[in-house]
């Protein structure tokens, strides 16, 4: 199944539904259409798209996520699909009870994964992985030693190979790119978290109050290094300040639809995520005990 992700971005346009699809009217270029059930992600960041009740309606009942966008092209708002799966109200409950030493080994086994992830572009980037495949081994439940924030610690210094990077979401660096790929990928994990009947707002580790996707932002870190080497390959090309534009955009979605090989098979990020989802769903079933996270 095509798992597809568009941005309007660069000019107005108008969109409607005619026979299950989404037809896409620029005011400069071509009508296209796409079939609502192959659109994963519609991400709007201009300001003069137009659309209709049925183009959101028909995003939401046929699994898809929508993002509308502000000024900066960074999110303000996110639509998921709701009643994706037939025994939701069941999954809500055993996820909202969920107990804490469970939730606590399901982070560890993201913790461990997310830092195996991150040491693998470094070695892919630089051979070597500063160490951080042995820091993924020294994950205990709940990670009580912050193994998460000691990677990060080494991670982001060398990972563009430049010591005074930071990680900082405001920062008119590469960090722009960063928040753009992570805003995509949060989106496509948000929307598998509901196909398997969870709510993205119940997480494991993460509990902000002022945040609706707290699940989301759990599942998605193991799966966060895909972003980043897209954004490594892009910074290599143009520096820090490469623009957020149509290419660098196509860049970041193309490393987020690319397939992936998982046990001799060839999948979309979509699959895994399914897959992900579903295990976790089960652990809170009580029916598994082992997160399903490819090593990517």
């Amino acid at each position: 199944m095509t798992e597809r992700i568009i941005d309007l971005s660069t000019s107005p346009a108008r969109l409607r539904v005619r026979l299950e699809q989404l037809v896409i009217e620029p005011r400069d270029r071509d009508t296209v259409t796409v079939p609502l059930d192959e659109l994963a992600v519609l991400v709007v960041s201009h300001r003069r798209v137009i659309l209709t009740h049925a183009v959101l309606a028909g995003i939401a009942s046929h699994g898809g996520t929508f993002i509308a966008c502000d000024e900066k092209c960074m999110p303000a708002g996110m639509m998921l699909p709701l009643a994706q799966h037939h025994l939701q109200a069941e999954r809500f409950q055993q996820q909202a009870s969920a107990a804490l030493p469970t939730k606590k080994r399901v982070w560890q086994q993201i913790v461990r994964a997310k830092v195996r992830a991150q040491g693998r572009a470094l070695a892919e980037f630089h051979q070597d992985d500063y160490g951080l495949d042995g820091l993924a081994k020294k994950v205990r439940s709940g990670d009580p030693d912050n193994i998460e924030g000691q990677a990060s610690r080494r991670y982001w210094p060398v990972v563009f190979g430049d010591r005074g990077f930071r990680r900082e979401r405001d920062a008119e660096d590469q960090n722009r790119l960063l928040n753009y790929g992570y805003m995509v990928l949060r989106a496509q994990v948000s929307r598998a978290i509901c196909a398997a009947g969870l709510h993205p707002s119940l997480g494991v580790h993460h509990h902000n109050r002022y945040d609706a996707f707290c699940l989301s932002d759990d599942l998605m870190e193991p799966f966060r290094p895909m972003v980043d080497r897209a954004v490594v390959h892009l910074v290599y090309g143009k520096g820090p300040k490469t623009p957020l534009d149509k290419e660098a955009k196509a860049g970041l979605i193309g490393a987020l639809t690319a397939r992936l090989r998982i046990n001799d098979e060839s999948r979309t990020l979509f699959d895994v995520l399914t897959r992900t989802a579903a295990s976790l769903a089960a652990i809170f079933a009580g029916q598994g005990k082992r997160l399903a996270l490819p090593e990517l």
